[in-house]
């Protein structure tokens, strides 16, 4: 996929902020002016916040970098496996568990149970244990998949943290910020651009627009490829 257009972001919908009552007054200067009381973003700076974002995702990617893809929307969740399986990057889909960067050193000993568990399962060594017990130890599993199945691999804190809603999955944020992590992402009307070392500002919640934006994401890192 080319860098889209203008007309392209149009199209997808990239262009529909959140309701005008809604907004983030930081988002002043992304913004082209209000239609039905919604704001509407000025897609001339969208397109080229998308462009340096992606320059600066693919440096990373290139060098071999982890980061870190971030969004438990319903609508994202398949475009954020599809760059976890196809960029050999981390994600979070389920739910963000608190301290996955802040307290890395706590959640890595937690990684390790999830991987020793689910290695148990796999070559049959639950056998050993009563039914009661594999049953309680399959609860814990299935628990810890949804919170550590996507960075089961990850063997440190990110170099970066890519987010699709800044609202939604703010903790996130905030621990990655706290570490000095730099931040990517879409910057929808309601959120803080002050939150991101790069920002797409556009429609956060529209499949169309999700696709598009995440897809360019996706192809423009996969070219760089890794050294």
């Amino acid at each position: 996929m080319s860098m889209p257009t203008e007309k392209d972001l149009l199209d997808a919908a990239c262009h529909l902020g959140h309701p005008k009552s809604k907004w983030n007054p930081k988002m002043a200067p992304y913004l082209y002016g209000t239609r039905k009381g919604i704001h509407i973003f000025d897609l001339a700076q969208t397109k080229v916040h998308l462009e340096k974002m992606c320059e600066a995702l693919r440096k990373l990617q290139k060098e071999g970098k982890t980061i870190i893809f971030v969004s438990t929307k319903q609508q994202s969740i398949p475009l954020i496996e599809e760059i976890g399986r196809d960029l050999h990057q981390p994600i979070v889909t389920k739910k963000w568990m608190p301290g996955l960067l802040t307290n890395w050193e706590t959640i890595k000993e937690r990684l390790k149970y999830y991987l020793d568990l689910q290695d148990s399962f796999k070559t049959g060594e639950i056998e050993k244990y009563t039914k009661k017990e594999q049953t309680e130890l399959r609860k814990k599993l299935t628990k810890l998949d949804a919170a550590l199945g996507g960075v089961s691999d990850m063997k440190r804190v990110p170099d970066a943290l890519f987010v699709i809603d800044a609202i939604r999955d703010h903790v996130a944020i905030a621990e990655a910020r706290k570490l000095k992590i730099p931040v990517y992402g879409i910057c929808d009307s309601n959120s803080n651009p002050n939150d991101f070392t790069e920002f797409v500002p556009a429609n956060d919640d529209a499949v169309k627009s999700l696709m598009m934006i995440i897809s360019t994401i996706k192809d423009e890192m996969n070219s760089g490829g890794k050294e």
